[in-house]
């Protein structure tokens, strides 16, 4: 396998506190019900968004594109599993790009400390 894109991003955790303010609907608009469901019911959820926003956002640059292209926020879910290794779940057109582009797999990291949570992605062929 050759990787094919890399991308990382890095998000203040702050501006992730100030959308929790209740009848803030960008939440709605970025994470899935699992993402939100997940980070709520943390002490303080803020970090874990912000975690996840950053690696939504390394994922769009290891892809190139940025947020076109027919591409959502919600076409791209962190999830985590038995162990808590973070991987992306990807639908629609997001789906059908790796599809596309004959990526066969993709890697994740993220991390949140103090004020800022960081993420990478890695694409493969």
């Amino acid at each position: 396998m050759a990787i094919v894109g890399i991308g990382t991003d890095l998000a203040r955790v702050e501006r992730f506190r100030k959308f929790l303010d209740p009848g803030n609907k960008i939440l709605k608009r970025v994470f899935s019900a699992e993402e939100l469901q997940y980070a709520l019911k943390m002490k303080d959820p803020a970090p874990h968004l912000a975690a996840r926003f950053a690696a939504k956002e390394a994922f769009l640059k290891a892809l190139g594109t940025g947020l076109r292209d027919g591409l959502a926020w919600q076409q791209v879910v962190v999830v985590r599993d038995q162990l808590g290794c973070p991987s992306l779940q990807l639908s629609g057109r997001a789906a059908e790009m790796l599809v596309e582009r004959a990526i066969k797999a993709s890697h994740l990291s993220y991390s949140h400390d103090g004020d800022y949570a960081v993420a990478t992605v890695i694409l493969e062929s």
